[in-house]
């Protein structure tokens, strides 16, 4: 089918923002994205990348080995996805001619002319462990390079392609590839590249034809559902315990109030004024840094949002059979969701009497955009190093920039403006007080920080056996595939944090400490401290990865998504928390 070529970059960039939107919209696209094929059309064998193989990340194009291609030279590129883009796919074409359903008997499609350099290179990539990855109708297929001999000394390159395809109808849904040829690397001599191709007739239907790539004993282990369940019981016992601290003391308080009326001066004065009720006058008072803050929780009432709708979406399409699908989904919901992080931030800012609500609004638009972006960039610097497939191209980036700047900002500004105006008044229950009121000493463990680090504990057992699937399918080949269980652990993780928080807070208000805000957000938050914990863990226990490109890459982009997640269940924690403090403020009669 015609394929597209991309002039000069300012086009690309263009085309690269419009394609994603357009996408997003359409169903497939036309070439090889309608997988259909008529007897002897040509199938397209992509060289996509090469690379160790327990560094996952670090990937190099296929031909900066010394690979040879085959004869075939008339088809062009086509076009990329933004989220292909960002992920280093960079899809070359092998060469290779390949007709669908015809036999190809073993046929030498090019010759290596082995000299020193060339040998160094392969047996490097040997002693390394490199495989490489093709794509077959976007069916992924991997190879090895080759391997060595037992005492290390002899290095042989495996020079001979066996696919077999599997055709149902007129599809194709299955690729097997065996690696032949054992040849050994001597330098200056003539490696001659072989490939043979066998189509045989297949029962699997087109729709499971990515089945085989997923691997359901590890994700639905006993251990997955044990922890779903385990975590429930949790939920169960604090939700108990949340609504029986509600229960007890609220209705024990409210009693005591209204018979406060009938009591004398006398027996009032003596009365047990006691506990959060002391300090109705300063628990409304704006916390510190309101900027900062209510960009945060704007910024986290986002990050839920496109969580929960991503997940969505991945449950009912299969995302994780289209390269980059999954990424250029969380773009684009990421941009589309910009108005709740300037409502929430926009109205919570408005509502602590804040005045400086155009740069509150640029510091929420671009607070999670700017550590994502600064975090590829400085990992961009070591890829450009490496030469990785990885590094971003500079149209990408600017694809990204140019997103960033006349969609997410715009849409924020209008949340922004819809928040102040909706519900930017501030409509407490009681009046704060003129001076604040002095916060008495208290225990150790009632202390603010001491608070903030018990608190991510519970959230963090919640999650962590999630954990560990997640970053397993993302570091090591596996396709994460059951977003239902995703979806059950961001629900109980929202239910522990917001209960978690609840506790935590009227502990504090109870030392008529009423700095809750902060507290609140944090004693959430601080579950990505122990995840970014858990993940040097899974790092030097779970993995093989080695290396100053995967190291940097797995700790950066790490420590983002331990941050995201951090300001995420603050932002729930507060929210969570808020609602509590209002409620039990609004029962209680101040003379």
């Amino acid at each position: 089918g015609p394929r597209h070529n991309m002039g000069p970059l300012g086009w690309k960039i263009v085309a690269v923002v419009f394609l994603s939107a357009v996408e997003m919209l359409l169903p497939a696209r036309a070439d090889e994205h309608e997988h259909t094929y008529t007897d002897k059309e040509e199938v397209v064998l992509w060289m996509n990348t090469v690379g160790p193989y327990h560094n996952r990340q670090e990937t190099y194009k296929y031909f900066s080995l010394p690979f040879c291609a085959g004869s075939k030279k008339t088809i062009s590129h086509y076009h990329e996805t933004l989220g292909e883009a960002l992920q280093g796919v960079e899809l070359e074409f092998s060469g290779l001619d390949i007709k669908f359903k015809d036999e190809v008997m073993q046929t030498t499609y090019c010759e290596i002319e082995l000299d020193k350099t060339k040998r160094d290179a392969f047996v490097y990539a040997i002693k390394n462990h490199y495989w490489y990855q093709m794509y077959i109708d976007d069916l992924p297929i991997w190879g090895i390079v080759g391997e060595a001999d037992e005492n290390g000394e002899d290095h042989y390159l495996w020079t001979y392609k066996k696919l077999e395809i599997g055709y149902n109808g007129n599809r194709i849904v299955d690729v097997n590839l065996t690696s032949e040829g054992k040849v050994k690397l001597v330098p200056n001599t003539r490696i001659a590249m072989s490939y043979s191709v066998k189509w045989k007739k297949s029962d699997v239907k087109f729709e499971d034809r990515f089945d085989k790539y997923l691997d359901p004993s590890f994700f639905q282990h006993r251990i997955h559902w044990f922890s779903i369940f385990n975590s429930f019981m949790m939920v169960i016992f604090l939700v108990g315990l949340v609504s029986m601290i509600l229960m007890r003391t609220l209705r024990k308080d409210y009693a005591r109030y209204s018979k406060e009326e009938e009591m004398d001066d006398m027996d009032r004065d003596l009365g047990d004024e006691y506990g959060w009720k002391q300090v109705h006058g300063d628990v409304f008072r704006p916390s510190s840094h309101p900027l900062i803050f209510s960009s945060l929780i704007g910024s986290g009432c986002q990050i839920f949002s496109v969580s929960l709708i991503v997940i969505i979406v991945a449950m009912i399409e299969d995302l994780y059979t289209e390269r980059g699908s999954m990424l250029s989904t969380a773009i684009f919901v990421y941009a589309a969701t910009s108005p709740v992080n300037g409502y929430f931030g926009g109205s919570l800012y408005a509502k602590q009497g804040g005045r400086r609500w155009i740069k509150q609004m640029f510091i929420g638009a671009f607070l999670i955009p700017a550590m994502v972006c600064g975090t590829a960039f400085f990992i961009n610097f070591i890829a450009i190093y490496y030469h990785a497939s990885r590094a971003i191209p500079f149209g990408t980036m600017v694809a990204v920039c140019c997103i960033c700047f006349f969609v997410i900002l715009p849409l924020n500004l209008v949340g922004t403006i819809l928040g102040r105006n909706l519900s930017g008044q501030p409509n407490f229950p009681c009046r704060v007080n003129a001076v604040p009121r002095p916060i008495p000493e208290k225990k150790w463990f009632m202390e603010p920080a001491v608070i903030v680090c018990l608190g991510g504990i519970l959230p963090f057992g919640s999650i962590f056996i999630e954990m560990y699937f997640i970053f397993t399918s993302f570091w090591a080949y596996k396709i994460y595939y059951v977003y239902g269980f995703m979806m059950l652990v961001l629900v109980i993780l929202c239910i522990v944090t917001v209960c978690v928080t609840i506790v935590c807070t009227y502990f504090l208000l109870n030392a008529e400490d009423y700095r809750w805000q902060w507290t609140s957000f944090l004693s959430a938050a601080s579950t990505a401290v122990y995840v970014y914990m858990y993940s040097f863990y899974y790092y030097f226990f779970k993995t093989k990865m080695y290396g100053l490109f995967q190291t940097s890459f797995y700790f950066g982009y790490m420590a983002v998504f331990s941050t995201a997640l951090g300001i995420m269940c603050g932002a729930v924690g507060y929210m969570g928390t808020s609602a509590f403090v209002r409620k039990i403020y609004t029962n209680v009669k101040i003379d």
